[in-house]
């Protein structure tokens, strides 16, 4: 059995691969342009590495800095 963390329920193995299988072949059906469209905003969407990492502390030290000037 499988726990989906984000949903909080198990799935079995086979239906696990049977959901993976149908992702994937709709993915693999999209046109190459809409893949790559998909992929770059992922990637534009992604919060700041240092935030991502090292969570409100960068943040709240620009802000310090920032009202400090």
């Amino acid at each position: 059995m499988i726990i989906n963390k984000r949903v909080g329920f198990t799935i079995s193995g086979s239906d696990y691969i049977k959901y993976l299988t149908q992702q994937l072949t709709i993915y693999m059906n999209l046109p190459a342009n809409e893949r790559k469209k998909r992929k770059s905003d992922q990637k534009h969407d992604r919060p700041l590495y240092s935030n991502r990492w090292l969570g409100m502390v960068p943040f709240v030290l620009k802000t310090l800095l920032k009202k400090a000037k």
